[in-house]
């Protein structure tokens, strides 16, 4: 069995850093506000979408906290760029970075596995996010996209397991709209409460939990098995006593 409670310590741990605690430089709610950024920062967004579902080496970007505050700051006018703009191109580049992750882990194959560690790479996430893909199957593509780290693996997985092209690109569409539509469209719904923008960090971090849910959720239920199955193997020996 997969053991994905490692899987989510190194989430939690990575995703808080990552969303909360980040430097300026990858902070949304410092550089969405950028005023010299101008109408390029569709483009930024776009970019940062797509280089972490895309490229191996976009794990450590803030995907939902990101997604999360253009909403908010489209609801609240920081960003005067059109929501029903931004959230297509969302989509676009999260549809468009998961084919790229699935294309590199089909040409790739095997190979990725071999990949030595660097700076941008970790096998530890590749390995953890084989075991969320033959936990989940093809639901993993939907799933990966709201668990930091592991959307940025599971394409290219997809891609080395060889899935079935029209099966990925099925699940890849359900999953750039709920992600990147989704999660836009609640910052910009909940980014109308004055509370949320003003406690954003802890909904950083509230955002952060949501997304490993699945993953405590299937932890806590393979534990429940294997409590099943250890008394059931005791049972038969009491009976026989």
């Amino acid at each position: 069995m997969p053991d994905l409670s490692s899987l989510t310590s190194t989430v939690l741990d990575a995703s808080v850093l990552g969303a909360a605690f980040l430097p300026d430089w990858l902070d949304p709610t410092v550089f969405l506000s950028n005023e010299a950024l101008g109408p390029w920062v569709l483009a930024l967004v776009c970019g940062i979408v797509f280089v972490e579902t895309g490229l191996l080496v976009g794990f450590f970007l803030p995907g939902d906290s990101m997604l999360f505050t253009v909403g908010m700051f489209i609801a609240t006018g920081v960003l005067q760029i059109p929501l029903w703009l931004f959230a297509a191109c969302i989509f676009i580049c999260a549809f468009a970075g998961d084919q790229t992750g699935y294309i590199i882990g089909r040409k790739s194959g095997p190979a990725i596995f071999k990949k030595p560690d660097s700076k941008f790479f970790s096998q530890k996430n590749v390995e953890r996010a084989h075991e969320f893909f033959e936990k989940y199957g093809g639901r993993a593509v939907i799933l990966a996209r709201f668990v930091p780290i592991v959307r940025t693996f599971v394409p290219v997985i997809a891609g080395v397991a060889k899935m079935k092209h029209s099966t990925f690109v099925a699940y890849n569409l359900i999953g750039a709209l709920l992600w990147g539509v989704g999660v836009t469209l609640l910052g910009y719904w909940l980014g109308q409460f004055t509370w949320i923008a003003e406690n954003i960090d802890l909904i950083f971090v509230l955002i952060v939990f949501i997304s490993v849910l699945p993953i405590i959720f299937e932890v806590s239920k393979a534990w429940l098995e294997t409590r099943k199955q250890k008394k059931a193997a005791v049972s038969p020996k009491a009976e026989s006593n």
